[in-house]
């Protein structure tokens, strides 16, 4: 039985109403040597078992992160999730909800958001949060274009050590707004150097930190020189957990806090999906992107939640909306937002300290061998090595003794340092991991 509703008679109506005498001209903007001229080289259809039996086969190849030594990291962190969250977010009326576009009625996912926007406040250091986006980078991409409306200035400056897919993202964003970015030069050690590109015609700066090589950057001295010329900070991390460790962003004079969540109650999931979270000072608040939820009481005086902002393009006129974001991360901001209230203060204070000493421990070890030299001496869970051999060489050669070591810098920058190796340790790693690391690591070196 094949699965097609319209008959040889429809298809020539549709094609007398278009004007046209075939199907096949309705591809003549197409040039013929992008154009099959036979069926693509895929096996025949085959029954769903035979073709179950293959994916796994196929999966089987796959190595995944919890089941070698895995210390990959680079923007998405492996971290111990309890079963707890996926237990809650899978009940069907969180799991099956969907944007509260009639928020009245949708209490209960109100609710939550304002829980996670109150975490998220909590954790940047900043007055307000917004009820999620996409993922770090697009949220990245958004702090620039909403500096652009605040400042009515044109320039963005980014700091070398930001994610160079967030700078991607935000160049793509910002080539269609006529946002000039300032050129970045993508090595470490570099970041201070971007005061001396801040002047008045600076609508923001842009910098990580800890930043893509693991460095700590003190953010003080950048916020000072970019609010003497009337420019916006924007803090980005990649690692939420990082800011239970190292002086909240906002209490370093961020204007603007973007970054990735995933860290926290979402698990790798094979490169998505991620919660963007994305915080800002009050004063800025009605040019922030997304929605905010917000507390209030209803005519009998009892608690309730509402959508205090929702300045989109679906509410409002489309050239007023500060975004064209048309929904949100929401299962995966309740993710968050369970395992937060699971870790409390302490908690989150708790399991930031075991990842910077497992950082710290793994550091000692393989920068004792010889052909590695540690890059950076500030870190939280993730630092750079520079390796006597190309690093991209030295990870297949490792992935070949079952330990995932790392991402090379060229996997993220192909024009980067090839030397480079961005390693990371999380509370998942334990010492038996950093003995079978660093005995490869030896072998493959010498």
């Amino acid at each position: 039985m094949r699965y097609l509703p319209l008959t040889d008679s429809d298809r020539a109506q549709m094609l007398d109403v278009v004007g046209v005498s075939s199907i096949d001209d309705l591809f003549q903007d197409v040039p013929k040597s992008a154009r099959l001229s036979d069926l693509v080289d895929l096996p025949k259809h085959q029954s769903e078992q035979a073709v179950e039996r293959h994916m796994g086969k196929l999966s089987a190849k796959s190595v995944s992160a919890g089941s070698v030594p895995f210390f990959c990291g680079a923007g998405a962190y492996r971290h111990h999730i309890p079963a707890t969250v996926d237990h809650l977010i899978q009940r069907s009326e969180f799991l099956t909800a969907y944007t509260p576009y009639q928020p009245e009625v949708s209490q209960g996912t109100l609710m939550t958001l304002f829980e996670f926007q109150s975490q998220v406040a909590a954790l940047t250091g900043m007055d307000v949060a917004n009820a999620s986006m996409y993922d770090g980078s697009t949220a990245c991409a958004e702090a620039v274009v909403m500096a652009k409306r605040v400042t009515r200035k044109t320039k963005a400056v980014l700091a070398p050590g930001l994610h160079p897919h967030y700078a991607a993202a935000t160049q793509t964003l910002a080539s269609t707004l006529n946002i000039q970015i300032n050129e970045r030069d993508c090595r470490p050690g570099r970041d201070d150097h971007m005061i001396d590109h801040i002047d008045d015609d600076t609508a923001c700066v842009v910098v990580q930190s800890p930043n893509v090589f693991g460095e700590i950057i003190d953010l003080r001295p950048i916020a000072e020189k970019a609010h003497a010329h009337k420019a916006l900070l924007i803090a980005v991390f990649t690692e939420p957990v990082a800011l239970a460790a190292i002086t909240p962003p906002g209490e370093q004079g961020a204007d603007i806090v973007v970054g990735e969540g995933q860290g926290i109650g979402v698990g790798l999931n094979f490169g998505g999906p991620h919660v963007g979270l994305f915080a800002c000072t009050q004063k800025l608040v009605r040019q922030m992107p997304g929605r905010v939820c917000g507390e209030t009481v209803d005519a009998n005086g009892e608690r309730g939640f509402v959508l205090t902002l929702s300045t989109r393009e679906q509410h409002i006129r489309r050239e007023k909306a500060t975004s064209n974001i048309c929904t949100n991360s929401g299962l995966c901001a309740l993710a968050f937002t369970i395992h937060m209230t699971l870790l409390g203060e302490a908690g989150i204070t708790r399991l930031a300290a075991l990842n910077h000493e497992a950082a710290c421990d793994l550091a000692d070890r393989l920068s004792a061998i010889d052909g590695v030299e540690l890059v950076n001496d500030t870190f939280f869970n993730e630092f750079t090595l520079k390796l006597s051999k190309p690093a991209a060489e030295v990870v297949d050669a490792l992935a070949e003794k079952n330990i995932l070591g790392g991402v090379p810098l060229t996997r993220i920058q192909p024009d980067g340092d090839a030397h480079l190796l961005l390693v990371c340790a999380t509370e998942t790693n334990h010492t038996d991991d950093f003995a079978a690391f660093e005995t490869a690591l030896k072998e493959v070196l010498s």
